[in-house]
């Protein structure tokens, strides 16, 4: 099939040449257009997979053109979780914006919201006053969240594969890293608990003692997935060679996180740039030198054990910080973030309410203006780059001095690792094409936005 007749998608003339982009046509005309272009169709036959395929990531289609069990060609279909969440964020004030970014990619939503806010922190020259305590409560939650979303890329792709094992006890992990979550956060996921200036809240009492028992118990239960799939021939037959993409590969397509380490390259943004203190921790960065799915499979297993390592430093960091503040100075910024709980353990208590009314008219003003309008930003821009668990989430914050998000953009992993599809894919069988995708671990949610 000629490349001037692409039956997937319409084509723009470019500087570059010719470029294609997937378009949601109708399956019959995909079809039709692929009789029409190709000699071989009876060799060759389009399929389409999901978009509600139970072995894709979230809501992917894909559309596959097989000779055989060979995949010919293979093309990304996204867009079936559109959110509108960066539109939406320009209607809602500065901190406001939390509640949403929070929702993109939802099995990492406390990186999204510290890319967030270290953009809003930068914007407003607030960065170097941002309180330690709530600096060490950020890693903590982000290396929590990162070891809660490496457990899920390992189980989904241990269930992808027929490894129910791994996907049983690789949820049953994640479990305690939701319920430390929901303790702290008083949510599971979408916290919006990081905030720009701090964090919403300090840990509740008995919180550390939590964290200890569960780095504990992780540094038991992680070996069983090393003894269930590192040396497992079936395991390492399926995996090995499979989504092969070298390092060249990665850095033309702009790939990072444990596809790009899985490479040897040793890219990490907490290493190469540190925010939030990361340069004060002692952890190595974690690669692997086959370029395939196994590959990343065993970047993702021992990344899990430096997060430990990482978490135990932020837990005796924070041993040490006990009653220090978690939220900036500036009460023109802060918002409120020693919240008391109401007996009912929902809203605040009546003690916090009279502290608020009884200060003085100015006072409830001020509290409701903050609330209800939020704080001004100067005019500006900030891009902010973190190391997210499926690599670098970067933060695009533009102010025009209001108080609202002029434009918010998110660089997401998952939306430019998702380009690797084809070219780990195609000459490969159909079954190798869940590997593929497993091994990216994209989120479409991420994707969408």
């Amino acid at each position: 099939m000629s490349t001037t007749d692409d039956i997937y998608a319409g084509s723009n003339e470019t500087s570059e040449g010719k470029v294609f982009t997937v378009s949601g046509r109708d399956w019959d005309e995909i079809v039709e257009g692929l009789a029409g272009a190709a000699d071989d169709i009876e060799e060759r036959v389009v399929v389409n997979m999901g978009p509600q395929h139970p072995s894709t990531h979230g809501v992917l289609r894909l559309i596959l053109e097989i000779e055989g069990e060979t995949v010919t060609e293979a093309r990304c279909g996204i867009g079936y979780l559109h959110t509108g969440i960066e539109k939406n964020m320009e209607y809602r004030s500065w901190v406001q914006g939390t509640t949403f970014c929070t929702r993109m990619d939802y099995l990492a939503p406390l990186h999204n919201e510290a890319a967030y806010c270290f953009g809003v922190e930068r914007l407003l020259d607030i960065e170097d006053d941002v309180p330690e305590k709530a600096q060490v409560m950020r890693v903590l939650l982000m290396e929590l969240n990162r070891i809660s979303s490496h457990l899920v890329a390992i189980a989904t792709g241990g269930m992808e594969l027929g490894a129910l094992t791994v996907m049983t006890i690789g949820f049953r992990e994640r479990e305690l890293v939701l319920d430390l979550f929901e303790l702290i956060t008083g949510l599971r996921m979408n916290h919006a608990f990081i905030r720009p200036g701090g964090v919403a809240q300090d840990l509740p009492p008995g919180a550390l003692d939590e964290i200890r028992d569960f780095i504990a118990l992780m540094k038991k239960r992680l070996p069983e997935y090393a003894a269930l799939c590192n040396a497992n021939p079936i395991f390492k037959a399926r995996l090995q060679g499979v989504g092969h993409l070298d390092i060249e590969g990665c850095l033309a397509l702009g790939l990072t996180g444990p596809v790009l380490r899985s490479t040897g390259y040793p890219w990490d943004i907490r290493k190469a740039t540190p925010y939030s203190g990361y340069e004060d921790y002692e952890f190595d960065v974690q690669t692997w030198d086959t370029a395939d799915s196994y590959g990343r499979f065993r970047v993702r297993l021992n990344e899990m054990w430096e997060s430990l390592r990482i978490v135990e430093q932020a837990a005796d960091r924070l041993a040490g910080l006990e009653g220090a503040p978690v939220m900036v100075a500036d009460k023109k910024i802060a918002w409120p973030s020693q919240l008391a709980i109401g007996s009912d353990g929902m809203g605040n208590s009546l003690d916090h309410i009279r502290h608020i009314m009884g200060e003085s008219m100015e006072a409830l003003i001020h509290h409701f203006k903050l609330v209800t309008e939020g704080f001004r930003v100067p005019a500006g821009q900030a891009y902010v780059p973190i190391e997210g668990p499926r690599g670098e989430l970067g933060a695009h914050v533009v102010s025009d001095g209001g108080t609202r998000p002029f434009r918010v953009h998110f660089r997401d992993p998952s939306f430019t690792n998702l380009q690797a599809t084809s070219v780990m894919s195609e000459g490969g069988q159909v079954a190798d094409v869940i590997v593929a995708i497993a091994s990216i671990d994209p989120v479409m949610g991420g994707v969408d936005r």
